[in-house]
């Protein structure tokens, strides 16, 4: 058999799964690790295109927010990883020009949800995975790595998946969780409604000389915003959006000259910088589906939702999907109902739906008022900068909005087992 297992997979056995995830990355594994930590009995397989162990050497990093963490504490995931985990202990938000000497800060928010609880953590993607395939493994959650799925054909009772190396499985439930540009989203129907902003993120990682104390920092500038996000050491997380044709000129030029263009971004706060591993670009715009379930076949993640990451909200709006659907299967089977069927699925897509297009609308209005250098807009955005910082109560809304402790929260999300 092609590929490797974190469990040991009869091909032979004709037994059926319970629910296949088509996707090994952080959401598709938490939605299997989820499900199987509350439901021992039921059968779940995840399948991974990635080449094997490829996870290991994923060099970006993550936010993941104060629900996000309660969640993964949840499943058994979180003490592997907070020794690696860079708390985010206060947050700065300016407005200005790249070429402007002084960025006055508009807007600052203390990092905590509530006393010693941050409202977010900074973590590299490869501890975040090595906690979930371990706890994966523990959990007897199958994994095969290296082979994808070509196909699915539903019928009434159960979905018959394809793969790429010629094997069947038979599952009473397909989770996509593939992906952006999901195949099987596509071969589902499922239609979606996206556009483009004509901008690329870049994301790199950059050591510094002085510490960074927990500081993040949004620099609204006219391509677009550049965040700084702190990691573990001296060391910081880049998300630097810049309009595409420029992004690629900035990406493909030798190290000296990219320090360069980065340096007068950066600034000189934290001393001399210097990039460390790849730098990559990414293109970025607004993705949303029309539905979230079809008969025995659901989205999760960006196969579902892909947002502009002006508020680092991407895999937090994921996980908030594996946490969903995750009650969703574990509760309609203990009622001893069908896990496939769309009675069930639709309290799923009614959960999440709203949350998402709320998301995806808010990411998007955020990021034309602020990627632009149109002088009363800016006027504007400042004042009300300037005004909510004055406003300690909708500071502390605009921190719970960011946490994900929001109302309808699903149960693992507050900490608290399905």
């Amino acid at each position: 058999m092609t590929g490797q297992t974190s469990a040991q997979t009869d091909t032979n056995d004709t037994t059926p799964i319970d629910v296949l995830v088509a996707g090994g990355g952080y959401v598709g594994l938490a939605t299997a690790v989820a499900v199987k930590a509350a439901a021992m009995h039921l059968r779940v397989l995840v399948i991974d295109a990635s080449p094997p162990g490829s996870w290991k050497k994923d060099p970006r990093a993550s936010a993941i927010a104060a629900a996000a963490a309660r969640m993964l504490n949840r499943l058994g995931c979180w003490q592997p990883i907070l020794p690696e985990a860079q708390p985010i202990n206060e947050m700065i938000v300016t407005d200005s020009r790249t070429a402007d000497p002084v960025r006055p800060v508009f807007l600052t928010f203390d990092g905590e949800v509530v006393p010693g609880e941050p409202f977010a953590h900074m973590i590299e993607n490869r501890t975040l995975n090595a906690a979930l395939h371990a706890k994966a493994g523990e959990l007897g959650v199958e994994i095969i790595e290296g082979v994808g799925v070509d196909s699915f054909d539903a019928g009434p009772n159960t979905v018959a998946v394809h793969l790429s190396d010629g094997l069947v499985f038979e599952t009473r439930l397909l989770v996509a969780a593939d992906g952006v540009r999901s195949r099987l989203r596509d071969r589902a129907g499922i239609k979606t409604v996206q556009w483009d902003y004509g901008q690329s993120g870049i994301v790199c990682t950059v050591h510094h000389e002085r510490p960074h104390n927990g500081q993040a920092e949004e620099h609204f500038l006219p391509a677009g915003p550049f965040a700084t996000l702190p990691l573990k050491g001296n060391r910081s997380s880049l998300v630097w959006t810049e309009r595409t044709r420029d992004a690629e000129r900035i990406v493909n030029q030798d190290d000296f000259l990219f320090e360069a263009e980065l340096e007068q971004r950066f600034g000189h706060r934290l001393g001399e910088i210097k990039v460390e591993g790849p730098r990559r670009a990414f293109p970025l715009g607004l993705m949303l589906v029309r539905e979230f379930v079809k008969p025995r076949f659901a989205l999760v993640g960006d196969a579902a939702h892909g947002i502009h990451p002006i508020a680092g909200q991407g895999l937090n709006l994921g996980f908030r999907d594996a946490a969903a659907l995750a009650e969703v299967i574990v509760e309609t089977d203990r009622l001893g109902l069908d896990i496939g069927s769309i009675a069930a699925l639709e309290r799923y897509q009614a959960w999440r739906r709203f949350d998402t297009v709320q998301m995806g609308v808010t990411t998007d209005l955020l990021n034309r008022l602020f990627s632009n250098d149109i002088t009363p807009v800016r006027a504007i955005r400042d004042i009300g900068l300037g005004l909510v910082d004055r406003m300690p109560s909708m500071k502390q809304f605009f921190i719970r909005q960011a946490s994900g402790l929001t109302r309808n929260t699903p149960r693992l999300l507050q900490g608290e087992a399905i």
